[in-house]
């Protein structure tokens, strides 16, 4: 059984706002009276892709100094640029290629996989993306189960802004998934709004947002709910490659 933590959409911009955001929910995680397997932050981890930004969210989240309580996996969003990234947020060199990795567990994987496109807030996966995914289930050996998590949602979710922004060709991924039984679950964020759906037949949910929680148009004119706590999820991946998925707040 595999249990992960979930956020998205830090937006970091230097602001007492974003940090204190970002703090309380880090502060909700470290203090778990059981350490979850892994926390996943998936995109858009910097508002404006400024290295001071991810200097910042190398501190909040631990990976500047190892002292978070579990592995931190992240994934780059829509706002986030990729040289930065790598430099001050996971200490590597600078480059702009896209920046994925695989995460094994004992009995499961995640696949953190980049579905920014540089300049643009629409997403994408690349040819490059879709060649390291399908080879790194290829050297799990087709069997272990694995989640794919990226920034950009590939369906509707009813809202006109997140629904302008999507991952681009979906056919392509539900392609992909038609060919890897393996793939148990995909799991995104930036629509800010925490959600649950199918794609392809597999799960689909999109994590909850730190920064702000988007209003339905049910729910109001003003898109960006400023006032609602900060979100965050929980998946459990069961032995049965069963993903159940709770939500929480964090006042």
């Amino acid at each position: 059984m595999l249990v992960l933590a979930h956020i998205s959409d830090l937006h970091l911009d230097g602001s007492a706002r974003a940090t204190e955001r970002a703090e309380r929910v880090r502060d909700r995680l470290w203090s778990l009276p059981r350490p979850v397997d892994a926390l996943l932050v998936t995109g858009d981890i910097a508002d404006h892709g400024a290295e001071a930004e991810y200097e910042e969210a190398a501190r909040l989240l631990g990976l500047s100094d190892g002292g978070a309580p579990f592995p931190v996996l992240t994934c780059p969003g829509n706002h986030d640029s990729r040289a930065p990234y790598r430099k001050a947020l996971l200490g590597r060199p600078a480059d702009d290629s896209p920046v994925n990795s695989v995460h094994v567990f004992d009995d499961a994987a995640v696949l953190m996989c980049d579905s920014s496109i540089p300049g643009e807030d629409d997403g994408a996966l690349t040819d490059g993306t879709y060649d390291w995914i399908e080879e790194s289930l290829d050297e799990l050996g087709g069997d272990m189960p694995a989640l794919l998590a990226f920034h950009h949602p590939p369906v509707a979710l009813h809202h006109p802004l997140p629904d302008a922004y999507r991952l681009g060709d979906p056919g392509r991924l539900a392609a992909l998934l038609d060919r890897r039984p393996e793939i148990a679950g995909i799991l995104t964020g930036h629509a800010h709004t925490p959600a649950a759906t199918t794609f392809a037949g597999r799960p689909l949910v999109v994590g909850p947002a730190v920064t702000w929680t988007l209003r339905l148009p049910w729910e109001g004119e003003q898109v960006a709910d400023r006032e609602a706590p900060a979100g965050l999820a929980f998946h459990v991946l069961d032995d049965d490659r069963r993903l159940t998925s709770h939500f929480r707040t964090v006042a």
